[in-house]
């Protein structure tokens, strides 16, 4: 099967994407050379397959890739890696979810591999799926102010943990459109906890396309989280989410649009899970 995208007319040098999945966690399609040649054919340079990662005792089982699938994923990966090495960079990285107690046991597992870089991602406050289409009820039963304060406090910790390169799609929890009130004095200062969080451990904040496509319609993380974290100086790294070959890439201009807006010139790339700052601006 043949998937192409192209990013057209761009005002900015193509920059890493960094965040993409593959049909191990069970919600994706596509080959890590369909990822790949998309990549090429949209004129990037570089990118990162970064497929959930498992979670202890079966956690979540359904929504990502087993502890015995991640042999196969990196001689995958690293297959393409060594097929494409003159036409492009492939990292190899991972999308493992912060989820409180599971903490040793995700270190242990990132730990075993030499990764290019980890995405810590917050899906489950307790073990409610709040991105999940299969527990999208639960939102008529939870106060949203409470479920973002709740939200924005476990993003904090992750950061905190040290055991993550980038903080995935920093404000997920609006997927669904669910919004608190403007005015909340408690959301603005759980965000506030957060960023102080992300730049006292010196990690990345991703800037992802991937809301675009849900129904919140809007980049994660919003603007003005953007603009905060530019204050700070936290540097940001980009992520498609594409769980397609076809969504590779999708809507880089309009996220280094917003990042350039704020002030933001450079994207951060990794190795060997040491980061690197490139500019983006022609």
């Amino acid at each position: 099967m043949l998937f192409s995208v192209s990013i057209p007319n761009m005002k900015f040098t193509p920059v890493p994407d960094y965040h993409m999945h593959t049909p191990r966690c069970n919600h994706a399609v596509g080959s890590i050379r369909d990822y790949a040649d998309a990549a090429i054919a949209a004129g990037l340079r570089e990118i990162g397959i970064s497929d959930h990662s498992p979670m202890p005792g079966g956690f979540d089982a359904a929504w990502r890739m087993r502890i015995d699938e991640l042999d196969d994923y990196i001689q995958e990966a690293m297959a393409v890696r060594n097929t494409l090495r003159d036409r492009l960079i492939v990292r190899i990285g991972l999308e493992a979810d912060f989820h409180p107690g599971t903490e040793d046991d995700v270190a242990r597992m990132l730990d075993k591999y030499n990764w290019d870089y980890v995405i810590g991602s917050v899906h489950f406050i307790d073990d409610w799926g709040f991105d999940n289409p299969d527990q999208l009820d639960e939102w008529s039963r939870r106060d949203v102010e409470e479920a973002y304060c709740a939200y924005f406090e476990l993003v904090a910790q992750s950061a905190a943990s040290g055991m993550f390169d980038i903080i995935g799609h920093p404000d997920l929890i609006k997927k669904f459109g669910h919004r608190p009130p403007a005015d909340s004095v408690r959301v603005r200062q759980a965000e506030e906890r957060m960023l102080e969080a992300v730049k006292a451990a010196d990690i990345a904040l991703e800037i992802s396309s991937a809301g675009l496509r849900k129904p919140v319609g809007e980049i994660y993380p919003a603007s003005s989280l953007i603009q905060r974290a530019a204050r700070l100086g936290i540097p940001f790294a980009f992520g498609s989410d594409a769980h397609a070959p076809n969504e590779v890439g999708h809507a880089m201009e309009d996220c280094l649009q917003a990042l350039d807006a704020a002030g933001i010139h450079e994207i951060a790339t990794f190795h060997a899970r040491k980061r690197t700052m490139h500019s983006f601006v022609r």
